[in-house]
């Protein structure tokens, strides 16, 4: 089990290490995502601004777990146990046991209504089971707000997106920089106190608006932006945080083919930024190629879990929660072809 206590920085060290004895395949490592703001998208020298380290560790270590639900893994970044919720006589979601292995992309799928979008709320404080606990990178996260969920390094957006349409959207990506000493009422009356750190927000927002080509409507009201451009800025908004786990509702929903491939590629860098990554998603295919994990959810429980390949071809779940289901998209392999050898 990793030492949670760790800054992700050292994560990376512990990595080369472990490069050097020969515990996971060699591939190239560079500093967490979280420090681009000091070098926007050009990496240090001597290092690739892509990794696939994080990647293969993960998938050696989940060679090795059962293909069975509420299975535990080598190195959970979130449990949760007999999360139960339940609204008059319909229970929405009963979770008995979850894993969600640190640094892999884990998908979350299942029909309408399986509970998916409600488990979210809960793991995040939008919502309030009527039982159940769950931890966060060893930190219990009940009666813990939203706010403070964000703060601990647990993000998510959502499948209808959240961007405030009269800001522009630089401002839309300030929203998410955490501890921002001039919302202080007596800081903000002394600007020698905030300044450099309203400085040091802005630059890392132009950094991640740049990585996520949006640097050009930077100036631009966030309500003047496509769908996908909006599911863009909320990913690059949730990483000012310098998130652990980021969480994302239906990221594809919506979206134009053109920027498809965009959001595709993103969500893979994250992994290989060392980010861990959750989402929910009716496009099996896209699934398919990009998950280490899969767990498949129907009337709020976990009913399978496992490799994608073992998943899929398992024909309960594709007869019972998948192929009698209109909303399942098989997708598109041209859109995913960009992601061969990242993957």
């Amino acid at each position: 089990m990793a030492d949670n206590n760790k800054p992700p920085v050292d994560a990376a060290q512990k990595q080369k290490q472990d490069q050097q004895k020969g515990a996971v395949p060699t591939a190239t490592v560079r500093e967490p995502f979280y420090n681009i703001a000091r070098w926007g998208t050009k990496p240090p020298p001597g290092e690739d601004l892509i990794s696939t380290a994080y990647g293969d560790r993960v998938a050696c270590d989940l060679a090795f777990v059962e293909n069975e639900p509420g299975v535990h893994k080598p190195d959970p970044i979130l449990v949760a146990d007999n999360v139960v919720r339940r609204f008059g006589g319909m229970t929405a979601v009963d979770v008995g046991h979850f894993e969600i292995e640190r640094h892999g992309i884990t998908a979350l799928i299942g029909p309408n209504g399986a509970g998916k979008t409600t488990f979210f709320n809960l793991m995040t404080g939008f919502d309030v089971p009527n039982s159940g606990s769950w931890r966060f990178d060893g930190r219990d996260m009940q009666h813990v707000n939203p706010e403070q969920v964000a703060r601990g390094g647990m993000v998510r957006t959502f499948q209808l997106t959240k961007v405030m349409s009269r800001l522009s959207v630089l401002d839309n990506m300030l929203l998410g920089a955490p501890d921002q000493p001039g919302e202080g009422m007596l800081r903000s009356l002394f600007p020698g106190m905030w300044r450099r750190k309203e400085r040091e927000n802005r630059q890392k927002a132009e950094a991640l608006l740049e990585r996520f080509l949006l640097i050009k409507k930077k100036d631009d009201f966030a309500g003047s932006l496509s769908g996908g451009q909006r599911k863009l800025l909320e990913m690059a908004r949730a990483l000012m945080c310098d998130p652990k786990l980021v969480m994302l509702d239906e990221p594809m929903a919506g979206v134009n083919p053109a920027l498809k491939q965009s959001l595709l590629d993103h969500i893979v860098s994250l992994r290989e930024d060392g980010t861990t990554v959750l989402f929910v998603e009716h496009d099996i295919n896209m699934v398919r190629h990009i998950a280490d994990w899969v767990t498949v959810m129907a009337e709020g429980r976990i009913v399978a879990e496992g490799q994608p390949r073992t998943v899929m071809d398992d024909p309960a779940v594709v007869d019972a929660y998948l192929g009698a289901h209109a909303d399942v998209d098989l997708g598109d392999d041209s859109v995913l072809e960009g992601l061969e050898g990242r993957v």
